[in-house]
């Protein structure tokens, strides 16, 4: 399926975006039509084998509308310089209709209704001898204003044709009704004064309405003037991304400097960036180093210090030094430009809260006009005249406010997703805005996610008195630098971090299971695990509460020692991110339960748990399980959002009910997900949450005052307390109150533009709190199409940390046939399934190969 933006002009208010949403819809291969009303904008996903973007004009131009394609290149996103934007264009377009027609409507009103409070007015047009040149002036002072608004009548009598009445339908009728009574009025008046008949002059002499035309087209049309600068606004997100777009970039080509424009460079180009320029497209340092400010695209206010082989995103700006960097993506893949899209394609979509509105607006104007109609009879029948029924009506026609109802829903989700996207957090959709805040429980990938995702040294403890820390861990990172295991690649990055100089051993020895053997500056040492220093004679009684403890926190413990004693321990781990306490802490502070999956086994799940502030952990849990532990938790009536970084977590977010990927995450995950973190920072999530809330709040609050002013106002305006009260609602005032009621709720959704995440006091003693072990599902179902299906289960030796484990995982997931693996380290065994042609003899020597004797376990 394709997805194709087109620009839509001539709607005017939601029922116009309800009809092209309905007859594009209905074409053969389209999926769906979705029309931001605010933006003026459809997006359209169809099959390109069957539906082309001209078939998708054509029906919207047969509609009486205009539709044009919106080209996906960066190129049509960057900034146009020396032209206008839309909305500057549609905002003085606007403006000089409202002042030019203002120009005529203040003598015409100071005309009508000057006489009513003793104002003066010209000689040549006072008193009742000259009240037939008064009415003629008013005629033609009329007619200027309503050429002016000509779009109104153009627009609302195509619609009322086309059987698809919309709000200009409402304002012509209304205002020509009110043109054609007056002039109906000063026939009767020429009558009248030909025939000398007074008391006809004197009773019509009052019931001219051209004012009231001229006023309603001019309060109605400052309300969109009102209207368009305040939509406008709402896209300030997207302008201000695209605006991050430099026009230019300096490339080498046949070893010289040239600058070129932004859409010549190609993949490979190598660019140079000087300091305070921004980066054009994607790429990689080659050369030179430097800090980037990068906080309008990931919310991170500190700049990012980048050196060789670090990747730049384009429209970050360089702070300080110079470097050259290697095109890698352009145009529009690139970061950028993939952000303007996302931004686009959410602001573009409907939340489901929007169909109440829909519903509604379908039938809205239809319902109005039968109202106008009832209301002009039930007066005309009750006797009070053809002026006061049909004041009524024309009352009825331009008080009642469609554009209210359609601007409520997305107004609120631009604004959201635009603030979203200036802290770095990228909402895909509209539903996707909406499901988060009502969601109540949160599920955490643990590696990558609540977990930096690599192993890194946590403690050095010695026991030997005579040694440094320092010493001790170059020592055993020179050892290490042979070994190709990931524990050994987190102490020798610990060490040059450290500034310490490794030298090369005289002797290497890998020990599969068991750890590494070596002679370094003439000592022949060890490191590995409590076997290795039994077979070696070294007694391990001082370090065993150490050990103990170090276990219990999910770390890895390397144990170092050589001329028979035990020299020290340097722990492993992967460490806790800096903000995944906090984050935890304050979604739970928010009434919402947080879970954790991961593969390791439940003493180091519980650990990790605990050091989070998670209550519900799930071990030992393989990727295909994931997405069943998100199908119990909505089995149970939940509403889920799963947290994820890695292709594993894929079928998790797809499975849940909103999936927020980490935007350093893998492709897969990023695709998969409804939610991105530009920003590796899970209180990030924390914002999103409160962003989601506020926007459906704000949306809410928006229906409500569209939703009350025609509740209100359309029984008002029809006259309903006339007879009670005496009180009856002027057609002026009536257009005013329409024109106030989209403004107030535009002006509504902008105040999310002062959104702030709000943070709760959350003590740091919680996490003393018992971790409570969540089950996973019984029975998972493993599906294959043909074979008979066998539960296996392998001893597997000299596995000694979960990188062990993960191996293991990958050996046995990568036969054929395999499947529902599950590998416990404390037991020493590996469990699956598998298919009655998978050689289980093949499977155990490839394990054995990989130094971890295995063998099959028969009962």
């Amino acid at each position: 399926m394709k997805k194709s933006f087109f620009n839509i002009t001539g709607m005017t208010c939601v029922a116009c975006a309800g009809t092209i949403e309905r007859k594009v819809g209905q074409i053969d291969g389209v999926e769906s039509a979705v029309i931001n009303f605010s933006t003026e904008k459809l997006l359209v996903t169809y099959d390109a084998e069957r539906v082309t973007p001209q078939l998708i004009i054509d029906t919207i131009d047969a509609l009486g509308y205009g539709a044009t394609l919106v080209d996906d290149g960066l190129s049509e996103n960057a900034p146009k310089k020396d032209s206008e934007s839309k909305y500057r264009k549609q905002i003085n377009e606007v403006r000089n209709r409202l002042v030019f027609s203002l120009i005529f409507t203040l003598p015409l009103f100071y005309l009508a209704m000057g006489p009513m409070v003793g104002l003066p007015i010209p000689g040549f047009l006072a008193g009742m001898e000259n009240l037939l040149l008064n009415a003629l002036t008013q005629m033609f002072l009329t007619l200027p204003v309503v050429y002016l608004c000509r779009y109104f009548y153009i627009n609302g009598y195509r619609a009322l044709a086309k059987r698809i009445p919309n709000m200009d339908s409402l304002v012509a009728v209304g205002t020509s009704a009110s043109f054609l009574y007056g002039v109906v009025v000063l026939f009767i008046l020429a009558y009248g004064f030909s025939y000398d008949d007074m008391t006809l002059v004197h009773h019509y002499a009052h019931e001219l309405y051209f004012e009231s035309t001229t006023v309603i087209l001019v309060l109605i049309t400052l309300g969109k003037y009102f209207e368009t600068r305040a939509k406008g606004k709402t896209s300030e997100a997207i302008e201000k991304l695209i605006a991050l777009v430099p026009e230019n970039a300096n490339v080498i080509r046949d070893d010289q400097e040239i600058e070129i424009s932004i859409d010549e460079v190609k993949v490979n180009d190598i660019v140079i960036i000087r300091p305070g320029e921004r980066i054009p497209v994607d790429g990689e340092i080659i050369s030179g180093r430097s800090s980037i400010d990068e906080s309008l695209l990931t919310g991170e206010s500190i700049p990012v210090e980048k050196k060789e082989g670090d990747y730049v995103i384009s429209g970050s700006i360089n702070k300080t030094g110079s470097f050259k960097f290697k095109a890698t993506k352009i145009g529009q893949d690139t970061t950028l430009n993939k952000i303007i899209q996302l931004v686009e394609e959410a602001q573009s979509s409907k939340a489901p809260i929007a169909r109440i509105a829909d519903q509604i607006s379908r039938y809205f104007v239809p319902a109005v006009m039968g109202i106008a109609l009832l209301t002009f009879l039930i007066w005309m029948l009750v006797g009070y005249g053809l002026s006061f029924a049909l004041s009524a009506g024309i009352s009825v026609l331009v008080i009642s406010c469609p554009c209210a109802l359609g601007l409520a829903t997305p107004t609120a989700i631009m604004v959201g997703t635009g603030k979203g996207a200036e802290k770095g957090i990228l909402f895909k959709n509209g539903p996707a805005l909406e499901t988060l805040g009502k969601s109540n429980t949160i599920v955490f990938d643990k590696t990558g996610t609540l977990t930096v995702g690599a192993p890194s040294v946590t403690d050095v403890i010695l026991y030997d008195e005579h040694i440094t820390q320092p010493e001790l861990l170059r020592i055993i990172a020179s050892i290490e630098q042979k070994s190709e295991h990931p524990l050994s690649d987190a102490i020798v990055k610990k060490a040059r971090d450290s500034n310490l100089e490794l030298t090369d051993p005289e002797s290497f020895d890998s020990l599969p299971g068991l750890g590494i053997k070596g002679q370094i500056d003439g000592i022949e040492l060890v490191a590995g695990n409590t076997k290795l220093m039994e077979q070696e004679d070294i007694s391990t009684a001082a370090m065993a509460s150490d050990y103990q403890r170090l276990s219990e926190m999910g770390k890895t413990p390397l144990l170092i020692g050589w001329n028979g004693s035990l020299k020290g321990i340097i722990a492993v781990a992967d460490t806790i991110k800096e903000n995944s306490y906090q984050a935890v802490s304050q979604l739970k502070a928010m009434g919402i339960k947080v879970y954790m999956l991961t593969g390791d086994n439940e003493r180091t799940a519980a650990a990790i748990g605990k050091m989070v502030n998670i209550d519900h952990v799930v071990a030992n849990v393989l990727p295909h399980e994931k997405s069943q532990m998100i199908k119990k938790l909505q089995a149970e009536g939940n509403q889920v959002v799963m947290v994820g970084d890695g292709i594993n977590d894929a079928p998790a977010l797809a499975q849940s009910d909103v999936g927020i990927a980490i935007g350093n995450g893998t492709d897969v995950a990023i695709e998969s997900a409804d939610v991105i973190l530009m920003q590796n920072d899970l209180m990030n999530i924390v914002s999103a949450v409160q962003l989601s809330k506020a926007t459906l709040r704000n949306i809410k609050q928006n229906l409500f005052w569209a939703f009350i002013y025609n509740i209100i106002g359309i029984p008002l305006a029809a006259g309903i307390l006339y007879i009670p009260f005496g009180l009856k609602l002027n057609p002026m005032f009536a257009a005013g109150a329409m024109s106030l009621s989209s403004v107030s709720v535009v002006m509504n959704a902008l105040s999310l533009k002062t959104f702030r995440t709000k943070l709760f006091d959350v003590s740091r003693n919680q996490n003393t709190a018992p971790v409570v072990e969540a089950e996973l599902p019984l029975n998972i179902e493993n599906n294959t199409k043909e074979g008979k299906i066998m539960k296996k289960l392998m001893k597997v030796d000299d596995m000694s940390c979960q990188h062990c484990v993960k191996r293991v995982d990958g050996i046995l997931n990568g036969f054929e046939g395999i499947s529902a693996v599950s590998v416990s380290l404390e037991k020493g065994q590996a469990s699956f399934t598998a298919t009655e042609d998978v050689d289980i003899s093949a499977v155990a020597a490839a394990l054995t190969e990989a130094g971890y004797p295995a063998s099959e376990i028969t009962e």
